[in-house]
């Protein structure tokens, strides 16, 4: 929908437009547009300036800064806003470096019995370039930066770096998920957050290793949670995944005990138009609690 500025004045302010997952008010349109059209103000403090001004925080108290840029810019597509130019920066688009530590290593072929210490390690500031080269290089989707809160790890045994992981924001929508929860769309505003998506597993090349996928889910399953409340201050309640169904049939998350609960419709989220031009993924999930259910749909 589009709206020219004689349109938006018209808003009453009784009217409220959603986006991102949350109600925007036409006083808080108006913040936006009078502190967009401040000379030199930047996106990112725009952003923050109004989620403070909303109220809109992260469960662990942060504001929902990232959030809050993509629905700035779809209320400049709408014509509600007038945003200052983007500003570039030194690490925009810029290709990640190869080095010689992530060239290929040795093949690693023992089952999974014989590796020696097999642990998981917590990706850390010092280490986040080397997991970023790792799956920029041998995953097939590349690297691209996990949305929302984020906990990413390398596995390791005494022969070597075995695989990554890499767990962001769930999707916002995905029928089959929501109906095996049976929330309401209002309980899944609430309560998303306790869903964590799985958006990374890699095993690295050389590394041909029986059963090891499905050890190494086992393991961060056991370990996720902890961590995550740790870093953010709660803690998540089901995990879920989406596998390319052309590539895998998820034989992995099958073995560790994850449920298939449907497949994808080939849209992305911005798919308007149905044009359905994505690959079908089948979508697994893994409760962290047997009460999963009652967590995600609690109502504010």
């Amino acid at each position: 929908m589009q709206y020219n500025d004689s349109h938006t004045a018209s808003i009453s302010l009784e009217v409220v437009l959603k986006y991102c997952g949350r109600m925007f008010s036409h006083a808080e349109i108006e913040f936006i547009r009078r502190h967009a059209s401040e000379p030199g103000i930047s996106r990112r403090e725009l952003s923050r300036r109004t989620c403070q001004e909303c109220s809109w925080r992260k469960p662990d108290g942060g504001l929902k800064d990232m959030s809050c840029r993509v629905a700035l810019l779809r209320m400049q597509k709408d014509g509600l806003v007038q945003l200052q130019p983007a500003r570039p920066t030194s690490f925009s688009h810029r290709p990640i470096a190869r080095t010689a530590v992530t060239d290929p290593h040795s093949p690693i072929l023992k089952p999974v019995r014989e590796l020696h210490n097999i642990h998981l390690e917590l990706i850390t500031k010092n280490s986040s370039r080397l997991w970023n080269e790792y799956i920029d290089r041998y995953h097939y989707l590349g690297h691209k930066t996990l949305p929302g809160a984020q906990l990413r790890y390398f596995a390791r045994s005494d022969e070597g770096l075995l695989a990554l992981f890499g767990f962001g924001a769930a999707a916002w929508k995905a029928a089959p998920r929501d109906k095996f929860i049976g929330w309401t769309p209002s309980q899944r505003e609430v309560n998303l957050h306790l869903i964590v998506n799985n958006a990374r597993f890699l095993i690295l090349p050389w590394v041909q290793s029986q059963h090891l996928a499905s050890k190494l889910l086992g393991m961060v399953v056991r370990r996720l949670a902890d961590d995550w409340l740790d870093r953010y201050g709660y803690r998540p309640v089901l995990l879920e995944t989406f596998v390319e169904k052309q590539r895998f049939a998820g034989t992995c998350y099958r073995a560790a005990n994850w449920i298939n609960i449907g497949d994808t419709q080939g849209r992305g989220k911005l798919d308007r138009t149905k044009a359905f031009a994505l690959p079908i993924k089948s979508i697994w999930v893994m409760p962290l609690t047997n009460r999963f259910r009652e967590a995600l749909k609690q109502s504010t």
